[in-house]
């Protein structure tokens, strides 16, 4: 029986001792898995199944939702098919149902491309490509773009990582997102900023790190701290085993969503996931963290996951 989402490529090397390995997928170019010495550190599914929330996939060329579908380019609207019907949004970009092609592919590395075509709503070529590499501190994710339109392009993008220790229940995990900031919203669409400590418990301050069995969040998070030219997030056991999910600044929001029902392998599961974006949600109609590339231009952009505690 074929995978629905298509050919599965495995990565693997040798991290501190340990074996570390992880399974990209051809549809979306999902991070179906990564496990470091037998634990996962992110939410996995079978190779027979399809993912559950968006899970683990790339979005492009846009993350969260379009509100309604419709955003204005050159004075004309542009009507992008709908895709979320029960709230009547395009969702989660052009690339979430398409195969990629394989550029490379060694024992630690694999290197995906798929072109976005002109298509309803989007009336541009670009030439995107994401790199899964294995390193000695962890994974190492790379997008790039590219605009071969003939006029400039507009941009942005995300992944869709949930962050796992294994089995560990939300009870003994503590997850910690370094945001000062986060967008009010309605209905899922980010309207105006502010801090976070004027926000109530549906997105609350998680510098400090909070246990995830408290948390309902899905909101789109700004005002990340960047040390050393990236921002850390986290989700660590009682013991400060687990996983680091870090993005460079070409990622400055991030969403938060920590589902109470994940359909996990074993049954539903309160998990969280940690998206890196180059923008927030419906940024085709806000311009908030949009990028516009020129015709020939390229935009390239850095994520990852670390084992930490072991």
């Amino acid at each position: 029986m074929r995978p629905p989402t298509g050919q599965q490529f495995t990565i693997s090397r040798t991290v501190d001792g340990r074996r570390l390995h992880a399974t990209i997928t051809e549809v979306a170019a999902g991070l179906r898995e990564l496990v470091y010495d037998g634990v996962d550190l992110v939410e996995p599914f079978p190779e027979h199944a399809r993912p559950a929330k968006a899970q683990g996939i790339v979005l492009a060329p846009w993350g969260g939702r379009v509100a309604g579908g419709d955003w204005q380019h050159g004075g004309t609207t542009q009507r992008l098919a709908i895709t979320e019907r029960d709230r009547g949004n395009a969702s989660h970009g052009l690339l979430r149902f398409a195969p990629y092609r394989v550029l490379e592919h060694t024992e630690a590395k694999v290197v995906l491309a798929a072109t976005i075509h002109p298509q309803t709503g989007w009336p541009f070529l670009l030439d995107t490509t994401v790199s899964y590499e294995l390193t000695d501190d962890g994974l190492l994710v790379t997008h790039e773009a590219t605009n071969v339109s003939t006029e400039r392009a507009p941009w942005s993008c995300g992944a869709h990582p949930y962050l796992a220790v294994g089995d560990t229940p939300a009870e003994r995990l503590t997850f910690t997102v370094p945001a000062a900031r986060v967008f009010n919203a309605e209905g899922l669409i980010p309207t105006d900023e502010t801090l976070v400590d004027a926000m109530d418990a549906s997105a609350p301050d998680l510098r400090a790190g909070r246990r995830l069995a408290e948390l309902d969040i899905d909101h789109n998070y700004a005002g990340l701290e960047f040390v050393g030219g990236v921002a850390t997030s986290s989700l660590l056991d009682d013991v400060g085993r687990g996983a680091e999910l870090w993005q460079d600044s070409a990622f400055p929001f991030a969403v938060v969503f920590t589902p109470r029902d994940f359909p996990a392998t074993a049954g539903p599961k309160h998990v969280a996931a940690i998206e890196p974006m180059s923008a927030p949600a419906n940024t085709l109609n806000s311009g908030t963290g949009l990028v516009w590339l020129e015709p020939g231009e390229t935009w390239i952009g850095h994520w990852g996951i670390d084992p930490v505690g072991f």
